[in-house]
C-alpha cells in the first residue's frame, strides 16, 4: 500500500513540474505563470502577465523589463475614463509591498510587448527579463496561450 503511495505521489509530481516549470526566484520574489496570448498576423503588440509574490520584509519595485521578441517592453497599469479604458507606462515601475503579491492580468497591471518581431504563436515561450530596484534581474519565459485564456485561476480578470 505505502509503495503504491508512494508511486502516486511521484507520478503527480512530475506531472506537475510543466505547470510550473516557467516559474522564477529572484531575492525574496516569486514569479508565478508568465503568460501571454496568442496574436494575430501583423498585431503589432501583446500582453504578458504573472503574479509577484514578496516574500520579504521591504517593498520592492519592478523597475523594467526587455525581450527579445519585442522592440519594446513597458509595464502598464490601465484605467477608465469617461468609459474610454485606457493603458499607460508606469515610468517608476510598479511597487511590490512586502509580504503582498501582486498580479499583472489583463484590465489591470501589464507588461506590454511593443513592436512584436514575430506574432505570439500558442504553445511557444517568450523569453524576457525583469528588472527590480533590490532582487535585481531575473529571466523568465511567458508561456503563450489561446487567444480566450482567462489566466491560471480562470473566471473574469477584469480590473486591478
Amino acid at each position: 500500500m505505502t509503495y503504491a503511495r508512494n508511486l502516486l505521489a511521484l507520478t503527480g509530481a512530475i506531472l506537475a513540474v510543466p505547470l510550473s516549470a516557467h516559474d522564477a526566484t529572484v531575492g525574496k520574489l516569486k514569479i508565478g505563470h508568465p503568460w501571454s496570448r496568442e496574436t494575430a498576423p501583423g498585431q503589432s503588440a501583446g500582453g504578458g502577465f504573472l503574479t509577484i509574490t514578496n516574500t520579504g520584509k521591504q517593498a520592492d519595485r519592478l523597475m523594467s523589463a526587455s525581450s527579445p521578441a519585442a522592440a519594446e517592453v513597458q509595464i502598464h497599469t490601465v484605467s477608465m475614463t469617461d468609459g474610454v479604458m485606457r493603458m499607460r507606462e508606469l515610468p517608476g515601475g510598479l511597487e511590490i509591498p512586502a509580504g503582498n503579491k501582486v498580479a499583472l492580468k489583463p484590465g489591470g497591471f501589464h507588461i506590454m510587448l511593443i513592436g512584436l518581431k514575430a506574432p505570439l504563436k500558442q504553445g511557444t515561450m517568450v523569453p524576457a527579463e525583469l528588472r527590480f530596484q533590490r532582487a535585481g534581474k531575473v529571466k523568465i519565459n511567458f508561456k503563450v496561450e489561446a487567444i480566450a485564456y482567462a489566466g491560471p485561476e480562470g473566471g473574469n480578470h477584469a480590473g486591478h
